[in-house]
């Protein structure tokens, strides 16, 4: 095995397991690590995500009014910007954002037939009129409204011909792509910050509420966001593209190659799955003597969060490089354990049951 794998094997052995044995819940912690979750998570993501759809969907109609390279050059920061964003409140797949497909609107990935791909590139090359205006195109193809979408237009195949005029039909498919991302993102932002909406169901579990009846029930949602974000990481953002030395190993699989954001928005998800994880303070949940399981946990997240920062933004470069493809195998082995941690001793720990179970177990 290849030194840094090896090394993994010694930062897990290193590491304090904690214990799984479920317990009884800490009743008095839970409103306010919900309401944590809430003000402190969740709602300040979905704000910063409209902020940086509002900055791209500007940049995009500054770059189609005036081609140059000043312009994309704004349309390139702002699309890394709202990237990164996203990626950092994605790791929230429930309550408003999985209404109305926004979630795929968003962000349709993988693409595992190239589906999406095909219709963005036949809507560029038949000038789609259709597909450029704001009553029409949230009626498209979710893979034709979002980021990936979007990524093409800016990055893809043939992009430089929104330098030779002003108000281009591809550009100007971008620009609608960046105002419909922007609408969506202010639909959620108003979603959750609706006193009486889907903020308040989440803070205040009981027999009315038509999401959570019990805290049992609130404290297995918040902890699945952790789990399932954490093996979204581990098998759709890494092994999609990485199957390890026999492979198939294909980097146009890696989300967002082609401008070179796959690393930045992981790091993004694994740094909002960490936040989400000491800003609601989950913590508090757990019986003094056993707390050194989120200390263990919050390790292995700087660890890969700093394996994740470091890598090859070209993944061409990545797979075809026996270092950076050790990183790899490293990446998996610890996204794994961050997945075990977080599902059998901490789910255990704050009482969520013996048998309790999130992961997919593979």
């Amino acid at each position: 095995m290849r030194h840094l794998a090896g090394t993994a094997f010694a930062v897990l052995l290193a590491l304090p397991l904690g214990t799984g044995s479920a317990r009884a819940m800490n009743e008095d912690a839970v409103p306010m690590v919900l309401e944590k979750a809430v003000d402190g998570f969740i709602r300040p993501g979905y704000h910063a995500f409209e902020e940086a759809s509002g900055a791209m969907a500007s940049a995009m109609g500054a770059f189609c009014a005036t081609p140059d390279e000043a312009t994309y050059g704004e349309a390139e920061a702002a699309f890394d910007e709202l990237v990164s964003a996203w990626s950092h409140i994605e790791i929230v797949r429930t309550g408003p954002v999985i209404d109305d497909h926004r979630f795929e609107r968003i962000l349709f990935y993988p693409d595992r037939k190239s589906i999406g791909l095909k219709q963005v590139q036949a809507a560029i090359i038949e000038e789609d009129e259709t597909a450029t205006g704001p009553d029409y195109l949230p009626e498209k193809s979710v893979a034709m409204q979002g980021l990936l979408a979007l990524e093409f237009v800016l990055f893809g195949t043939q992009y430089e011909t929104m330098f030779d005029a002003p108000e281009s039909y591809r550009c100007r498919y971008g620009a609608a792509i960046a105002e419909n991302i922007d609408t969506i993102a202010g639909e959620l932002a108003e979603e959750w910050d609706a006193p009486d909406g889907v903020a308040a169901h989440w803070k205040k579990p009981g027999p009315d509420n038509p999401l959570f009846r019990t805290n049992d029930e609130a404290l297995t949602a918040l902890l699945g966001v952790l789990v399932h974000g954490m093996e979204t990481v581990r098998d759709y953002r890494i092994e999609y593209f990485y199957r390890g030395e026999e492979g198939p190993n294909i980097p146009t699989r890696a989300i967002y190659w082609r401008s070179e954001n796959t690393w930045p928005s992981i790091l993004a998800n694994l740094e909002g799955l960490q936040a989400l994880l000491n800003e609601s303070e989950m913590v508090d949940l757990l019986d003094e003597d056993v707390r050194s399981i989120v200390s263990s946990i919050n390790f292995l997240f700087s660890s890969v969060e700093g394996v994740v920062g470091n890598m090859n933004p070209d993944i061409e470069v990545v797979l075809s490089d026996s270092d950076q493809r050790a990183k790899l195998d490293y990446l998996l082995i610890n996204t794994k354990d961050l997945i075990l941690r977080l599902n059998d001793r901490y789910g255990g720990a704050i009482g969520l049951g013996a048998g309790f179970s999130f992961s997919d177990g593979d």
